[in-house]
């Protein structure tokens, strides 16, 4: 995967055809068709669209190892029985290999980058390295309110970040405290100290359950974003992530201090965690701090960021009206607002913004008629729809072909039964 001067010709941007030129890793021009620069590669954009990458907000991309594994059950017996003991048994191979099939599966469902917490940090980098994808990379932070693992958290994350700094420059290094009810006040107070000094990214999970709430308020006597707001640990990084269940007081906090808020419909959905508060949400004036995620394969369980934008405005108009959350704004969540979350000259198509162009197949059944993309895009369309995709001025994938698919599938596929063999034998 190089960079070269890309020409996609004849191409439907909105509701004309256009060229878009491509030099190096950013979009140059875009132009009246027929009028283009000449170009090393060229693309045939006829009966296709041209729309911005999409961004995965929230996921645990190894997590795809784990898919359809252990569904319909209750989410704290789901994280105990299941999950947590299955992830302590992971090696930083597997988790290299669930990641690439993660990459794989964002990659041919137009996503070009990810927001990632997970263990085993270096095989999640080296996978993302190795496909071409943008991500945001944090190690999952996880002291259990205990000194000396605290200690190694810190310790470990020092470390990850001086590493990183050898990494593609598409790959961002935040850190990743798993949550209020798993880390201290001490390491939170930490990852507050060395995200500002580093001017890092920090990804929570944050007011996901009403349990988490109730603990909250037990532990600190104060709502969770009430309790992070008395230690300063929120500010204009700080990436929320489920954000369900909020007084209105908590949504002012977030709002003061600029919090980013990253909303999982799918996952809460199947996990009946809750719903967001999006029109109390978008009153307080957080819209434009709003993004989308999956959340991790085990509990969603797929990275189809399609999927997640209809189910997201089904969601809001189920309990609310018609009019709530339109695919305009749904459309918006997954590209520009994303983008300006994770602060990358992305999310729209423009000259002078990063090379993530998506091109879908308008000759699908899902997107004929094209009375309206946008709609169609978010109500009609699913991962499936994208033809090509090029992100940081690279094609990874064209007329739905992505280089060593095949390999990516089977290795991931030996290393999820090896590791459920594994946690047999240690039962």
């Amino acid at each position: 995967m190089i960079n070269m001067s890309i020409l996609i010709k004849n191409v439907l941007v909105g509701r004309k055809e256009r060229n878009i030129y491509i030099e190096g890793n950013l979009i140059e021009a875009i132009s009246e068709a027929g009028n283009g620069k000449e170009a090393e590669f060229v693309i045939d954009g006829k009966d296709k669209a041209a729309i911005p990458g999409l961004f995965n907000a929230h996921t645990h991309a190894a997590m795809t190892l784990l898919r359809g594994y252990a569904d319909d059950m209750q989410l704290q017996e789901w994280l105990s029985t299941k999950i947590w003991p299955t992830e302590a048994k992971l090696t930083e191979d597997d988790v290299y290999w669930g990641t690439k099939l993660a990459c794989l599966e964002m990659i041919k469902s137009g996503t070009v980058f990810f927001n990632d917490m997970y263990w085993h940090w270096r095989g999640s980098a080296r996978a993302v390295s190795e496909t071409g994808i943008r991500a945001a990379l944090s190690a999952v932070f996880i002291d259990g309110f205990d000194d000396k693992r605290a200690k190694e958290q810190r310790k470990r994350n020092e470390g990850l970040y001086a590493e990183s700094k050898k990494l593609p420059e598409r790959i961002i290094f935040a850190l990743g405290p798993h949550a209020i009810y798993t880390v201290s006040e001490e390491s939170l107070c930490w990852v507050r100290d060395f995200a500002d000094k580093h001017d890092l990214l920090v990804h929570i999970h944050l007011s996901e359950t009403e349990e988490e709430v109730e603990d909250c308020i037990k532990r600190y006597a104060m709502r969770p974003v009430e309790f992070l707001d008395s230690i300063d640990f929120l500010s204009p990084r700080t990436i929320a992530c489920h954000c369900v269940h909020l007084s209105k007081r908590e949504m002012e906090l977030l709002k003061k201090n600029d919090v980013k808020i990253v909303h999982n419909p799918v996952s809460n959905m199947k996990l009946s965690a809750g719903r967001i508060s999006y029109k109390e949400l978008k009153k307080t004036g957080l819209y434009a701090n709003i993004a989308l995620g999956t959340d991790g394969c085990a509990s969603n369980n797929n990275l189809d960021m399609f999927e997640e934008m209809k189910i997201a405005s089904l969601f809001q108009k189920a309990f609310g009206s018609p009019t709530s959350m339109p695919a305009e704004e749904a459309f918006a969540l997954a590209t520009r607002n994303a983008a300006k979350m994770f602060r990358l000259n992305s999310g729209v198509l423009e000259a002078g913004k990063l090379a993530d162009v998506v091109l879908l197949d308008l000759k699908h059944a899902e997107l004929t008629p094209n009375h309206n993309l946008t709609s169609n895009i978010v109500y009609s369309a699913n991962g499936s729809c994208v033809d090509t995709v090029i992100c940081d001025g690279k094609i990874l994938m064209a007329g739905r072909k992505v280089e060593g698919e095949e390999e990516i599938r089977d290795r991931a596929r030996e290393v999820a039964y090896e590791l459920m063999k594994r946690g047999q034998r240690d039962i």
